[in-house]
């Protein structure tokens, strides 16, 4: 089974541990890691990178010290190493300008308002992973476990009736 990245940018850390924690029932099957700021997302990201482990999915706070979350999703949309990551934020600060620019770019694929859920962000990772995994991995098979069990065996039907597998 491929190994995929989830990361985690909040500069505060009491927000960042709390997210982490509600993240940890994907830490068997994902590398969950943390950031503290955007210049430490991008180490990490970088190190996955260096180790052939994609970015699948991203949190990310828009308020931060030296850029806003949504710049930093609309460059990571510009990347060609996380064009397909799943770029979601998770603030209570975006104003509704900065919401419809980061849609219109294409670098925001769901919004979540703090104070969140645990349960709802578990089942919003799971869709937007489901979502990942989908379009960008060959062997579905292995994540029906632990993802959206119906898409993934629809994909995997779909799939078969356009390659005549």
């Amino acid at each position: 089974m491929n190994k995929y990245l989830i990361l985690c940018v909040d500069d505060e850390p009491e927000v960042l541990n709390s997210v982490l924690q509600d993240l940890s029932p994907f830490e068997e099957h994902f590398v969950v890691e943390g950031a503290e700021s955007v210049d430490e997302a991008m180490d990490v990201i970088q190190d996955m990178e260096d180790e052939n482990t994609p970015l699948a999915l991203i949190l990310c706070d828009h308020i931060m010290p030296s850029k806003t979350g949504i710049d930093f999703l609309i460059e990571l949309n510009q990347r060609p190493s996380t064009v397909a990551t799943r770029k979601l934020l998770l603030t209570g600060q975006a104003g509704l300008e900065d919401t419809v620019n980061a849609i219109n770019h294409a670098a925001l694929d769901f919004y979540i308002s703090k104070p969140w859920r645990g349960n709802e962000l578990k089942e919003t990772l799971i869709q937007q992973l489901t979502d990942y995994v989908i379009e960008n991995d060959k062997q579905l098979l292995n994540w029906t476990s632990i993802l959206d069990t119906e898409r993934i065996l629809s994909a995997m039907s779909d799939r078969r009736g356009k390659f005549g597998e």
